[in-house]
């Protein structure tokens, strides 16, 4: 069980980045591959906040959300809208532009070395069904169930997150309709930003706060949308804590330089068995 609770709570941190993606990837069709680096934003303000100036980890919280959200909507306005409807997905390139001037922005502002961040909670470890937890990894796994269901509940039973869908499904067809299409796509940058910032001072504490985590987180997140299904919400919990569950698993019995081979050959096994991943749906497309 100890591996067990270890493997849910990094991948709680995997569902929180996949549920980012998949909101901009639903309301706006694009996939932004900056998105993991407003997590990492997110712990460096909570270091700042936390540790540099003395104040609780929910002012942390607020600003780290507030940042993102305005970084979020002018990411939007200049990496993705210009190229919006040109049909040669340059968003794609555009969105890897802006995850490199995230990164480097963070660098001129801190510097190369991981910053440790205090948990929301006491450091001090509890035991829950036979694992050990601390209060960090008791809120992440908590904030990711219920972000990823309510997110998905959210989509599916709104007026707003319906037409983020029909926008997903079919956008020409859904701007006749009068749905404001660039308007969805703005919002759901900015929220998906404020997210992930707001979860950085509690993911930290696990993390640290270093300028490579989005790097990293990238990876492991789009594995996980893969293995959930695009677009599914769900699915991405469930990936998300099957992935970290089997990486705690291999670094423990195998070891650290095994958990990149086994991740990615269950990419390909569920790709080559369920192209649309494990939750995800198949789509008509006219030839």
């Amino acid at each position: 069980m100890v591996t067990i609770w270890a493997g849910l709570a990094i991948g709680a941190i995997y569902v929180l980045v996949a549920v980012g993606f998949n909101i901009v990837h639903v309301a706006s069709g694009t996939f932004n591959f900056a998105q993991p680096q407003y997590l990492m934003l997110g712990t460096f303000i909570g270091f700042a906040v936390v540790v540099t100036f003395q104040l609780p980890v929910l002012v942390a919280i607020i600003v780290g959300s507030a940042v993102g959200f305005a970084v979020g909507l002018v990411e939007e306005w200049v990496a993705v809208r210009p190229l919006a409807g040109s049909g040669v997905h340059g968003e794609l390139v555009t969105t890897v532009g802006w995850s490199v001037i995230m990164q480097g922005a963070v660098l001129l502002i801190w510097d190369a070395d991981p910053h440790r961040i205090p948990g929301p909670g006491s450091d001090e470890v509890h035991d829950v069904l036979g694992g050990r937890l601390t209060i960090t990894d008791m809120v992440l796994v908590g904030a990711a169930i219920v972000i990823a269901i309510g997110t998905d509940l959210w989509f599916r039973r709104t007026r707003l997150g319906l037409a983020s869908l029909a926008t997903s499904e079919d956008g020409p067809a859904a701007m006749l309709r009068g749905i404001h299409t660039h308007r969805l796509s703005t919002g759901a940058f900015a929220v998906a930003g404020a997210l992930l910032a707001a979860i950085g001072p509690i993911a930290g504490p696990k993390t640290f706060a270093i300028f490579t985590l989005g790097t990293v987180l990238v990876l492991k997140a789009f594995v996980v949308m893969a293995v959930g299904g695009f677009g599914s919400f769900v699915g991405a919990m469930l990936a998300g804590f099957l992935i970290g569950v089997v990486e705690a698993t291999v670094a423990r019995y195998w070891g650290t330089s095994f958990v990149n081979i086994v991740l990615f050959a269950l990419l390909v096994g569920v790709l080559v068995l369920r192209p649309q991943g494990l939750f995800g749906q198949r789509r008509e497309r006219v030839v």
